[in-house]
């Protein structure tokens, strides 16, 4: 192979679809969109769920429950995940993050007790549950709440 032999891979290369440019194009005149009516004109169609006048399903639902508007979501961290990190190692919500074990910090990090953690390590979050507590301390090691 050389480097003028490259060819894109077939089907992921498409020419737009050009309206309104002649009769022999396929898509000329009306350029694909009929004769008159509400969606051949401009601007033209219907509101998002709208149903041609039939109560919309989003209506037809009953409601339930509330959303509070002060709701923290934590970003969850198990316990056995931090095994990964050597022996007497700060771990930090920085560190987490940086080590892709957490996308992003949201409210805060909880720390939570799935599985079991067989190194000392000094663990920084802003929660912990007191399951997590116990097998970290257990191991050796501190938990400190930023």
């Amino acid at each position: 192979m050389k480097l003028h032999e490259l060819k894109p891979a077939a089907g992921s290369r498409k020419e737009r679809n050009r309206v309104g440019r002649g009769t022999g194009s396929g898509n000329g005149k009306t350029s694909g969109k009929g004769h008159k009516g509400q969606n051949a004109r401009s601007g033209g169609g219907v509101r998002l769920g709208f149903e041609g006048g039939q109560t919309p399903l989003f209506r037809r639902l009953p409601k339930r429950g509330f959303t509070n508007v002060n709701r923290k979501e934590y970003a969850v961290v198990n316990i056995d995940t931090l095994n990964r990190f050597e022996e007497g190692a700060e771990v930090t919500p920085e560190l987490l993050i940086e080590s892709g074990i957490v996308k992003s910090e949201k409210a805060g990090i909880k720390i939570l007790a799935n599985g079991n953690v067989e190194k000392k390590l000094t663990v920084k979050a802003h929660k912990f549950s007191a399951a997590a507590v116990e097998a970290i301390e257990a191991a050796g090691g501190k938990t400190e709440v930023i």
